[in-house]
């Protein structure tokens, strides 16, 4: 709070003071203190008038309209009234013979009443003079009262009673009190509901310690309220809001009640206010606020909140104390008087006035100070004295306007204008003032010379007819004004004349053009806010524009054109105005943001709101829908709705840069994406492509691309209103640009073919047809067949071959959806597309027209189709002949059974072959046509499960159990075939056929049969089989040797004791009854024990059994089976057993060499063999006989002599062929013992030369490894081995041998010249023969 002035004047010194504000308005306030005089003052604590008094003031009162003061005075029974408007004084006598002690003006009328200090009553009307003495109201002296509104007066006397009395005085309420009265008022309690009844309660405080409610039209039931004794005396209370009354105690204490009944006795807020006193309260409606004065101090409390203390004022040099507290009506000014006679008066509320120009405003700081600041500037505010209280202020770039009524004065310049009338608003630019007043406009130069001030001066409107001007508005180069006709006029002040004019459908109560002048805000007499473009005259309402809005700012920052404010007492509303989207110019509600009690703004600024408070200050709010700007540049804490929030607003308000800033902080997928949409409809391509670019939008990142640079504004946002889904709006857009066309590319695009053909019909005829044809494939699809018929109709161009075959296409298969058949088919027949056949044929085949879809499926080729619909529609012959191009096994099968079911068995078995399905095949075969022979092939080809069951009950009937055993094995009925075989004897051919297949349960089942008929053999084998060994060590060794036959080794027999072992060798041996057994038995035991030595003797013995019985393959093929089982077991081979492998091998070699006609090699082998014919004694005479024919061939006639000479022993001679008998006597008889010499070659272990064929070297006694192919002994630089048994062999003689043999000699594996490697370190080898030496 601002002191204002402080009166202090000597003749009160020491005395309390009596004062009173004007009503009403406030200007005046009387004050009287001891001396016999009452002083007036004017706001601005200027001395106005004195009124002398015969006696000290007593009572004063202001009327209703603060227009007459009425005064009594001590001692006198005169009444004073000073009449404000013409500062004159005059005096009535009031008829009374005692003194006056009460005076009171009524609230609502031009009554006066004064009360006597005898009881008496006048009532004075101040219009008819008319006075209405009413003697003996109260016994002693009237010391209070009140008027009601109601013009009932209520009074109290010292005589301890309350009279309630008319205007006429007459007495209608009378009661007798318990002490004396004080502070009468008339009020309204609290109820349920609104009382039509008026101020019905009287409330008064007796004796200082009870308040008292009296209800007029309820005499008996009042209510007294005491309160506790340490709160003190009641000073004083106040009636306030809804029924409530303030208090206030002497002992500083301040206490909130309700008048509500059911709240009555409770006290709603209480607080000790002063330390020690309390002398005052008082309360302002106007500004919401309740004071206490005391102890020094005053409080300002908040009525909205008690709590809330707003101001506190410490009087330090009133040492004696506060005496009264008194608000004006309009709460602008308090008034505290003092115990030693002084007066105070404090500033509460300043009337808001204030203007602003750019950025620099202007603003009431005090009643006669405006003060000048430019705080975006940064300019030092500079305080004006002005001359007068003004009712308005306006503001320019260069000057301030201050003024009231009809005068303005103009600082910076100190002059002052008057005007034709009281000016209701000002405006000013550099150099020009507009004033309204009247409903006209005045605008004239600021700076204009006087002889020149009418030239530079003119009046709006110029004619009267046009209405009158309700508000005004200057910018640097326009006047604006709005009319009560709802015309807005733009004025060019260089020239004064009216540029524009736009016409509203009701009156125009403010106007608030931008800063450049080029576009308006104006809200009309219903409250709506509208904002016009004066270039364009287009004019758009404001959305939820609310009605109580009072104001409009733009706001200043140079980048925020577009933005402005509306503000009400309450919230100030952010608009923007979007004049670049692809919707066209449109203005959107941002948001709202709350204003605090008694604040007006003047000025915004980039978000900053500047507000001019009722304390003459100014103060800043930040707008909630600029909120963004704060975290825009900094880490941002909020929460991601948070974060979307001011995404939002930073968007509406087309701050796109901050808005990126915040995707990029902490942006989710839906951010980008709102930011992107936002970029699209603002048309600013290149930042939306530099958006999507960082959410990875590649595709729109790629469109955009293509339609950047475009210069067809309509055509440019056309593709972004595509972009964005409104595909009305891109049509809209793309039919005013340069490239209507583009409206149909669009809608054929999005398969709108409706709207495409009606484009087309307007933008290119040549495309309906095409247009037509998609539109009617999209029309079948949708089962729309009438509107696809016609559609396709339409289509066909006559010179487009493809597009009129797809047209004629649609055109058979709508006619055929359309039951027109026979048009339908006959197309689809003529047209050379096949897939047609097939649809309209799977068309007719849905409609159940069998016969049509089978002809076409056949005339395109289909032909498992048109069999398949023939069978349904029952067309067999159609059936058989189509079945040689039929692919499908199901069709076949359909057709045997039709075959089968008519008795044609033959056809219907080939079908079902065709069809692949064996087992009826196979039935038919059997059942009918009695032709097991195919029956069996099908199903040992098929391996037929239910086709083997088949043959088998059918072999089974002809009692061939041994084909139906065989069959019902191979349809895996192992038990039927089991008990079939038991039944019949053929378990023999059951075991045969089930095979290794079988299962441990099948052998056992076996061996048990075989046992039950002393079959020991066969029981031994499959007791074997499924792994019974015990039960085989049971049977008697004459019927275990199968076993031992069969590799059965006795370790796996599980003999641990060896006594089966021991059994088997003494009964092979012939030890337990004198018969040896077959040698080969005795070599497979010794084998399966792994007893190699014993088994190569026995080997040994079987060669040599199998020799001397002719044998020698065999023999051969023992010895070298033992050989390599030896070697692979590492064990060495027995002298014996490799030479006679040597001799044996040698004399097979024989035959090989005289097939080939190599008969030197045959005479060498046959003359080894003869050195060793006693090994060979089934065949001595033939070996011989061929050694005297081989050796006499080959010219070695010495060697064919010997052998002849042998063959001449009498044992011999007889068995001699007749055919060779003479020619070897005759060789006998004349010998040649001329010898072909044997070539010599190196012994591989030494180097010695040998003969070729010599196996024993006689330098180094080694026995020399022998070839394979030739027997001669090895060569170290012609060696090679036999891939399969390793057995050495002559390189070069091994590949002429495999020249004309497909097989080694030695293992008789097939074998080829490629397979043969010669082996150039044969060093292992001979390692290997040392070591078996």
């Amino acid at each position: 709070m601002k002191s204002v002035f402080v009166l202090d004047d000597k003749a009160w010194a020491g005395s309390s003071l009596l004062y009173k504000w004007q009503k009403s308005l406030g200007n005046y306030i009387a004050v009287a203190g001891q001396d016999n005089s009452v002083k007036v003052f004017d706001r601005h604590g200027h001395k106005w008038t004195e009124l002398n008094l015969p006696g000290h003031c007593v009572g004063m009162d202001w009327d209703k309209d603060g227009d007459i003061l009425a005064v009594i005075a001590a001692k006198s029974s005169s009444i004073y009234l000073w009449d404000a408007s013409v500062n004159k004084t005059s005096q009535i006598e009031s008829g009374m013979r005692d003194h006056m002690s009460f005076i009171l003006w009524s609230r609502t009328g031009p009554l006066l009443a004064v009360g006597t200090v005898k009881g008496n009553l006048l009532i004075y009307n101040q219009q008819t003079s008319r006075k209405i003495p009413v003697l003996g109201k109260h016994t002693k002296k009237i010391t209070c009262g009140c008027w009601s509104n109601q013009n009932l007066l209520a009074l109290g006397s010292e005589d301890n009673t309350l009279s309630i009395s008319n205007h006429e005085g007459d007495t209608i309420r009378q009661t007798t009190l318990r002490g004396e009265p004080a502070e009468i008022c008339f009020s309204a309690m609290k109820t349920d509901e609104r009382s039509a009844q008026g101020e019905n309660t009287v409330s008064l405080s007796v004796e200082k310690k009870i308040l008292m409610l009296f209800n007029v039209l309820d005499p008996e039931n009042r209510i007294e309220l005491t309160f506790q004794r340490h709160y003190g005396h009641i000073v004083s209370y106040r009636w306030y809001g809804d029924g409530y009354i303030l208090i206030g105690f002497s002992h500083g204490y301040f206490v909130v009640i309700s008048t509500h009944i059911r709240e009555i006795g409770q006290e709603l807020y209480q607080a000790h206010n002063h330390k020690d006193s309390l002398n005052s309260v008082a309360i302002s409606p106007a500004v919401n606020k309740a004071a206490s004065c005391g102890d020094n101090s005053i409080k300002i409390h908040e009525l909205s909140e008690l709590k809330d203390i707003s101001n506190v004022v410490r009087l330090d040099d009133e040492t004696k104390g506060l005496d009264q507290l008194c608000w004006t009506d309009d709460g602008q000014l308090l008034a505290v008087s003092t115990q030693k006679g002084t007066l105070h008066v404090f500033l509460t509320k300043l009337p808001i006035l204030g203007d602003s120009f750019g950025t620099r405003l202007a603003y009431l700081t005090s009643l006669l100070e405006v003060t000048v600041s430019n705080q975006v500037e940064g300019e030092s505010p500079v305080a004006i004295e002005v001359e007068v209280e003004p009712t308005f202020i306006a503001m320019g770039p260069y000057h301030v306007a201050v003024g009231m009524n009809n005068r303005a004065w103009f600082y910076a310049l100190l002059k002052d204008i008057e005007y034709l009338g009281t000016i209701a608003s000002m405006c000013l630019n550099a150099d020009y003032a507009a004033a309204l007043f009247e409903g006209k406009v005045q605008l004239h130069m600021i700076e204009g010379r006087d002889q020149e001030e009418k030239k530079q001066m003119k009046l709006f409107p110029d004619d009267d007819r046009k209405g009158r001007i309700l508000c005004h508005a200057l910018t640097a180069d326009f006047l604006y004004y709005g009319t009560d006709s709802g015309n807005v006029s733009c004025v060019l002040v260089e020239d004064w004349t009216t540029v524009s004019s736009y016409s509203h459908s009701v009156s125009v109560r403010k106007v608030f053009p931008d800063l450049n002048g080029t576009r308006l805000v104006f809200i009309d007499d219903k409250n709506g806010g509208f904002l016009l473009s004066t270039a364009t005259d287009s004019c758009s309402e404001l959305p939820n524009f609310s009605p109580t809005i009072t104001g409009v700012l733009w706001d200043n920052w140079h980048a925020d054109r577009g933005v402005f404010v509306a503000y009400d007492d309450d919230k100030v509303y952010t608009y923007a105005l979007h004049k670049t989207t692809i919707y066209g110019p449109r203005v959107v509600l941002v948001g709202s943001t709350p204003l605090l009690f008694s604040q007006k703004p003047l000025l915004l600024h980039n978000g900053d709101l500047t507000c001019q408070t009722a304390s003459g200050k100014t103060s800043e709010v930040t707008l909630s829908t600029h909120s963004f700007l704060k975290h825009s540049t900094s880490t941002s804490s909020d929460s991601p709705p948070e974060l979307s929030k001011q995404l939002g607003q930073a968007l509406k308000l087309k701050r796109f840069h901050e808005a990126l800033d915040l995707c990029k902080l902490a942006g989710s997928n839906s951010d980008w994406a709102e930011l992107g949409k936002a970029c699209l409809v603002h048309m600013e391509v290149e930042l939306a492509i530099q958006v999507y670019r960082m959410s990875g939008n590649v595709a729109m990142v790629l469109s955009l691309q293509g339609i950047q640079g475009r210069e067809d504004m309509n055509l440019r946002a056309g593709h972004l209103a595509m972009f964005l889904g409104d595909y009305n709006l891109a049509q809209d857009l793309y039919l005013s640009s340069s490239y209507p066309i583009a409206a149909l590319e669009m809608r054929r695009d999005l398969l709108h073919w409706d709207s495409a053909l009606m484009l087309a019909k307007r933008l290119a005829e040549d495309q309906i047809s095409f247009i037509s044809k998609e539109y009617a494939v999209h029309l079948e699809f949708i089962g729309d067949y009438v509107n696809a018929l016609a559609h396709y109709e339409k289509g066909m161009t006559h010179n487009n071959k493809e597009h009129d075959e797809a047209c004629q296409a649609g055109v058979a298969r709508m006619s055929i959806r359309m039951g027109d058949i026979r048009r339908g088919a006959a197309q689809a027949i003529q047209h050379p597309n096949r897939v047609l056949k097939k649809e309209c044929g799977a068309i007719l085949e849905s409609m159940k027209q069998f016969s049509e879809a089978a002809q076409l499926y056949e005339k395109g080729q289909y032909y498992d189709k048109a069999a398949s619909v023939y069978i349904r529609c029952k067309n067999w012959a159609k059936v058989g002949e189509l079945l040689p191009h039929v692919s499908s096994p199901k069709i076949h099968l359909q057709y045997a059974k039709a075959k089968e079911a008519d008795g044609k068995y033959k056809e219907a078995a080939q079908a079902y072959e065709s069809a692949k399905d064996w087992d009826n095949m196979i039935r038919v075969l059997l059942d009918h046509l009695n032709n097991p022979e195919d029956a069996v092939r099908i199903v040992r080809e098929t391996q037929s499960i239910e086709g083997a069951k088949m043959v088998a009950r059918f072999f089974l009937l002809l009692n061939d159990y041994g084909s139906a055993i065989h069959f019902l094995v191979l349809s895996q009925c192992n038990d039927e075939a089991f008990q079939l075989a038991q039944q019949h004897g053929q378990m023999e051919v059951y075991a045969d056929i089930i095979g290794p297949e079988a299962t441990q349960e099948d052998y056992q089942s076996i061996a048990l049969y075989f046992e039950g008929e002393k079959k020991h053999l066969q029981a031994g084998k499959f007791f074997q089989k499924c792994g019974q060994y015990s039960r085989v060590r049971t049977l008697p060794c004459s019927e275990a040797l199968p076993c031992v036959q069969l590799n059965t080794s006795v370790r796996v027999l599980n003999d641990e004791d060896g006594s089966l072992t021991n059994q088997l060798i003494d009964y092979l041996m012939g030890e337990s009854d004198g018969m040896p057994k077959d040698a080969k038995y005795l070599f497979r035991l010794y084998m399966a024990l792994q007893q190699y030595r014993e088994a190569a003797r026995t080997a040994i013995i079987i060669a040599r059994e199998e020799q001397c019985a002719g044998n020698y393959r065999n023999a051969h093929d023992v010895l070298f089976s033992m050989y390599t089982e030896l070697q692979a077991q590492k064990i060495k081979i027995p002298a014996e057993m490799a030479t006679n492998l040597m001799i044996l091998h040698s004399y097979l070699l024989v035959k090989i060499h005289v097939k080939r006609g190599d008969h030197l090699k045959g005479a060498r082998m046959l003359i080894r063999v003869s050195n060793n014919i006693s090994k060979f004694p089934a065949h001595v005479v033939p070996i011989l006989t061929s050694a005297v024919i081989e050796c006499h061939r080959a010219g070695l006639k010495n060697s064919s002599f010997s052998f002849a000479a042998m063959l001449m022993r009498p044992e011999y001679r007889n068995e001699i062929d007749p055919k060779y008998r003479k020619k070897i006597e005759a060789m006998v008889r004349r010998p040649d013992t001329s010898e072909l010499e044997e070539e010599t070659t190196p012994c591989p272990f030494c180097g010695f030369q040998l003969p070729q064929n010599e196996l024993l070297c006689i330098s180094c006694k080694n026995n020399l490894p022998y070839c394979i192919a030739t027997g001669r002994h090895m060569l170290k630089e012609d060696w090679s081995v036999c891939p399969h048994c390793e057995f050495p062999a002559l390189y070069s003689q091994f590949n002429l041998l495999l020249e004309t043999e497909k097989v080694c000699p030695m293992c008789s594996e097939t074998l080829s010249v490629q397979q043969v490697k010669k082996i150039s370190d044969c060093s292992p080898y001979l390692q290997a023969d040392e070591l078996d030496q």
